[in-house]
């Protein structure tokens, strides 16, 4: 069983971005076993809370010990950050508490992912509850290596979302496409499908920020161009206008992540449809992550 276990796992992550992810793996008996919050309320229910900053996130994914997290914490402690954005980081589970014990009260804490309702025997999942303990105050989900590489599908995703927002969580609610999705000219049915998934069964939008992640940008130092981001985040608004409502696309902020460094972040935060960041590998050097951060001062500029 463990040698299947990490054949698969092999499989999918070297196929991350060569072919659409097809898995065995499901989580139909894991829905059926669980309960949850049942129907959302009408559209309606609109984003009233939104604080309409931009929003820099840092996913430090699985990397980091405590002393180099102790000298990240510490860079991020000395920097001098712009006072109109939303600022969050993301430590590896293990990492939450030591980084919430000692990071300025200016960033917020996030979960990487966490499990889909109230923990119990859950053999190494995370529970909503226990994020909450540890101080946090978002978590990510449908990030593309949930879903192409561990194999979560979209309805297990909004699953995570419902039950997040429930408890209180914000929830940071990634989208994106394969690099043969986009060559195929479905990039944005392959966005739309994935935001259906979270508008099908999300209650309130009030604190939820989208994160645009085009998979063939994540990691590999290839990043869509300003005009090709800005294309994607404009459909992604006029979807929710149509789909959610006007006041839901105009308050929702959606967030660029992909290969976001200190050289293009501020190119990148002119386009008018891009709130902010998601950063993963540059969020783990402390001077360049505060200069995405400050990047907002492009926008400023633009404004």
């Amino acid at each position: 069983m463990a040698a299947t276990s990490t054949s698969l796992f092999s499989s999918n992550l070297h196929s991350l971005n060569s072919q659409p992810f097809s898995s065995s793996l499901s989580f139909r008996n894991v829905h059926s076993t669980l309960s949850f919050p049942s129907s959302k309320p009408s559209r309606g229910v609109v984003a009233m809370a939104g604080s309409g900053k931009f929003f820099v996130g840092g996913n430090w994914k699985c990397n980091g010990t405590k002393d180099s997290i102790r000298k990240l914490v510490s860079d991020l402690n000395s920097a001098t950050l712009e006072s109109d954005v939303d600022v969050v980081v993301a430590p590896p589970f293990v990492y939450i508490d030591q980084v919430k014990n000692s990071i300025t009260d200016r960033i917020e804490i996030s979960a990487q992912n966490s499990w889909v309702g109230k923990g119990g025997a859950f053999t190494g999942e995370i529970s909503v509850e226990q994020l909450k303990d540890l101080g946090c105050k978002w978590v990510i989900l449908g990030h593309s290596e949930r879903r192409h590489v561990i194999g979560e599908n979209d309805e297990f995703i909004g699953k995570k979302a419902v039950y997040a927002l429930s408890e209180g969580l914000g929830v940071i609610a990634c989208i994106g496409e394969l690099l043969q999705e986009r060559e195929a000219g479905k990039t944005f049915d392959v966005c739309f499908q994935q935001l259906k998934a979270f508008a099908d069964v999300v209650p309130s939008w009030d604190n939820i920020v989208i994160a645009y992640e085009p998979v063939w940008a994540i990691g590999t130092g290839k990043v869509a161009t300003p005009e090709q981001a800005q294309e994607v985040h404009a459909a992604v608004r006029d979807w929710l206008k149509k789909n959610v409502s006007a006041e839901v696309s105009s308050k929702t902020r959606i967030i660029y992540g992909g290969s976001v460094n200190a050289s293009n972040s501020a190119e990148l935060a002119k386009q008018e449809d891009i709130d902010g960041f998601l950063v993963g590998g540059a969020s783990l050097k402390g001077p360049e992550f505060a200069t995405i951060i400050n990047s907002v001062t492009s926008k400023k500029v633009v404004a």
